[in-house]
């Protein structure tokens, strides 16, 4: 991806905070992957605002000329992901998000604010 990750994270974060996302964070995974740089997981209350959550989103990215490479999980909406290449995007209903705990999973990543990354992108 030409752009700064942190341009996208900061889109995201945006779209989320304003669409109510539930529980937002960042894993910075650059040490432990070679499949992405960062993980941004949030939930959503229920099926709808889970699909709300993706739609606007996908929405807003695609407006900032940001378009997923795949897209994974949206009729389920209980998992969905959005593959931004450097930026994965995984958006659960909230029990889902609790079984599969990709905070735990991926635990060998370092959670950060979206202010953090970047200040260390900008270094």
């Amino acid at each position: 991806m030409a752009e700064k990750s942190s341009e996208i994270l900061k889109l995201i974060h945006k779209v989320l905070e304003d669409k109510m996302a539930v529980d937002i964070k960042v894993l910075d995974i650059r040490n432990v992957s070679v499949m992405a740089d960062y993980f941004v997981i949030a939930h959503g209350n229920n099926p709808n605002h889970v699909k709300s959550l993706i739609d606007n989103t996908e929405e807003f990215l695609s407006k900032s000329g940001y378009e997923p490479k795949q897209i994974e999980g949206y009729n389920s909406s209980s998992w969905v992901l959005l593959d931004y290449g450097d930026v994965i995007i995984h958006i659960f209903g909230k029990d889902d998000r609790i079984f599969y705990d990709l905070e735990r999973i991926w635990s060998d990543g370092k959670q950060v604010s979206f202010d953090s990354v970047e200040t260390e992108e900008s270094k």
